[in-house]
């Protein structure tokens, strides 16, 4: 893992791959842990590079105040657009995971020329807050129960690794696999800050960022090649939101993961990623 500068922040990065193949880049979801290493793995086999990296406020990137974010979702777009150019003279695949993957479609929709190919995953066509009528919006039930609980002590490693295992067994992920990916999480976040542990943790940056004006109407201008990926039991961001996607923007392909829930499990890292290479 390194950093590099683009656009006067820092940025964390993690390559995987022959440094010569065409890049594959990663927008973490928030951080880059949300890419798990399996899928890296397997498109590096394929002949790709891959290079998965933090949003501000996340990991090893720039962090300032979570809860105060001085910059904007376009922010972000622009930043995966100049990491892509700083790393590789031709167009990446962009790929986006979550709140992740709103950055990738604003990227591609502002900076085209940057970008090859694009994969969303477990993503929506607008901006945290109200949904459109025709989106499904959160499911109640399950987040009544994950919302419902005290928060741990995000000091304390072990703790916070336990609280997001417990949050995958509400939401339909590896719990196992969860409370790893905390604490690898936790080990990464360079301040000792309780604040910044739980911005890391939860992305909660995204609850407080600037993500106008809308995007969803300018969709079906993208001429990329696109993948939507999509777990069809996703309670945070139902299946109905990558179905609108894909049928949004041109000729998408929409692969629909049916034992998933947000996460991608290692199990699906290779049907995912050959989709991926298909691109």
């Amino acid at each position: 893992m390194t950093t590099r500068e683009v656009n006067g922040v820092r940025l964390g990065i993690e390559c995987f791959g022959d440094s010569a193949a065409p890049l594959v880049l990663c927008a973490g979801g928030t951080t880059m842990l949300s890419w798990p290493d399996a899928l890296c793995h397997s498109l590096a086999r394929g002949g790709r590079r891959v290079v998965r990296y933090d949003l501000r406020d996340s990991g090893t990137s720039t962090t300032g105040d979570p809860t105060k974010p001085t910059y904007t979702l376009r922010d972000l777009a622009a930043d995966a657009a100049a990491l892509a150019s700083e790393l590789d003279d031709r167009p990446a695949h962009l790929a986006g995971i979550g709140v992740g993957g709103m950055v990738a479609q604003i990227a591609a929709l502002d900076h085209p020329e940057a970008f090859s190919a694009l994969t969303l995953v477990g993503t929506r066509p607008v901006a945290p807050g109200r949904v459109d009528q025709d989106l499904p919006d959160h499911d109640q039930a399950t987040m009544g129960k994950l919302f419902s609980r005290s928060g741990p002590d995000w000091s304390d490693r072990d703790a916070v690794a336990d609280y997001a295992a417990e949050s995958a067994q509400i939401l339909g992920n590896d719990p196992a696999a969860a409370r790893a990916v905390a604490a690898r999480i936790w080990d990464r976040t360079p301040s000792g800050l309780p604040a910044v542990h739980m911005a890391n943790q939860l992305g909660i940056v995204f609850s407080k960022l600037d993500c106008k004006p809308r995007w969803r109407e300018r969709l079906a201008s993208l001429a990329l090649p696109t993948l939507v990926v999509h777990g069809r039991r996703n309670p945070f961001f139902p299946i109905g939101n990558g179905e609108a996607l894909a049928r949004e923007i041109p000729e998408a392909r929409l692969l629909v993961l049916d034992e998933s829930s947000t996460a991608i499990p290692d199990s699906a890292a290779d049907e995912v990623a050959a989709a991926m290479l298909e691109l």
